[in-house]
């Protein structure tokens, strides 16, 4: 994601979202849940206003590739974290980030970034990059149209080209989505552009096609299953080096017991560059935060 908005440094924003997840521990719960994890496609609905959700996770993600550093591998992702505010009934502000990316290395080639190992050469590890997004709901359902709502997002460069694992580049997207329940079934969907930065060459940007389609089914009263198929598709026939086409397809479940929802879902890679397989699960926590002062009426 790419605006040249604020460009705080990496040391900051990771310490800004430990303390905003340590904070968040000592809020008192609710019982309505954000419906996300493990679903990377947006639902247009919006959380309560004055509720953070919490989300905690772990990937791991076989056959990931990098061409941008040459670096092919099992990528283990622990502390994938997601805090969701809502700030009012329309509005819903994120913040996505990574804690630790860990690669196992099977392969490495000659690539135009040369990244620095452990002293084996057998691993590479990084923070992830944090993402700040803000969720409008511009139309909610009504019987017969969708909700319709848009995501403007922008994507901080904390995983850096030394690792071999970032870009070192700022990227911005901007989504559309749709939302609409089928009787018990809830169906989303996800359309937008990435401008992405080109991390070889300056002044080179990559426009890509951001898509996905998603459902939300629940079998039971406590128990969810979910589906999705999302990615992105470059516009261009050679994308630079580490903005191609990626997409992947994932089936899991939502299961909420002892005030938290637990999830977990496989992982196939769709396309060329895709990680081949892999599996994500994780845990989200809801509690009201703070209280929204209503808007007093001007007379």
């Amino acid at each position: 994601m790419n605006p040249h908005l604020i460009q705080f440094p990496g040391r900051i924003c990771r310490s800004a979202l430990f303390w905003l997840t340590l904070s968040s521990l000592s809020l008192g719960p609710v019982k309505s849940f954000a419906q996300q994890r493990p679903l990377q496609t947006q639902d247009p609905n919006i959380i309560s206003p004055g509720n953070l959700s919490l989300e905690f996770g772990f990937d791991f993600l076989q056959n990931v590739q990098y061409p941008q550093s040459g670096l092919r591998g099992d990528l283990t992702s622990l502390g994938v974290i997601g805090i969701n505010l809502g700030l009012g009934e329309i509005v819903e502000f994120q913040i996505q980030g990574t804690a630790h990316n860990f690669l196992s290395i099977n392969q490495r080639i000659s690539a135009p970034i040369t990244p620095t190992l452990n002293s084996s050469g057998t691993a590479t590890s990084d923070f992830g990059d944090i993402t700040f997004s803000t969720k409008i709901l511009l139309v909610p359902e009504g019987r017969q149209l969708p909700s319709f709502g848009f995501r403007p997002s922008v994507q901080l460069p904390n995983a850096s080209t030394a690792s071999g694992l970032g870009l070192n580049s700022t990227q911005f997207f901007g989504t559309f989505i749709l939302g609409k329940h089928f009787g018990k079934l809830n169906t989303f969907a996800n359309l937008g552009l990435g401008i992405l930065s080109n991390p070889i060459q300056a002044g080179v940007q990559n426009d890509v096609l951001i898509y996905g389609l998603a459902g939300i089914y629940p079998i039971s009263k406590n128990v969810n299953v979910t589906s999705e198929a999302f990615g992105r598709w470059s516009t261009r026939q050679t994308a630079p080096l580490g903005t191609e086409s990626q997409s992947q397809f994932r089936l899991g479940m939502q299961i909420t017991g002892a005030g938290f929802r637990w999830d977990f879902a496989g992982i196939a890679g769709l396309a060329n560059k895709s990680p081949h397989s892999g599996i994500t699960f994780g845990v989200t926590k809801e509690f009201h935060a703070f209280h929204i002062p209503a808007l007093s009426k001007s007379k």
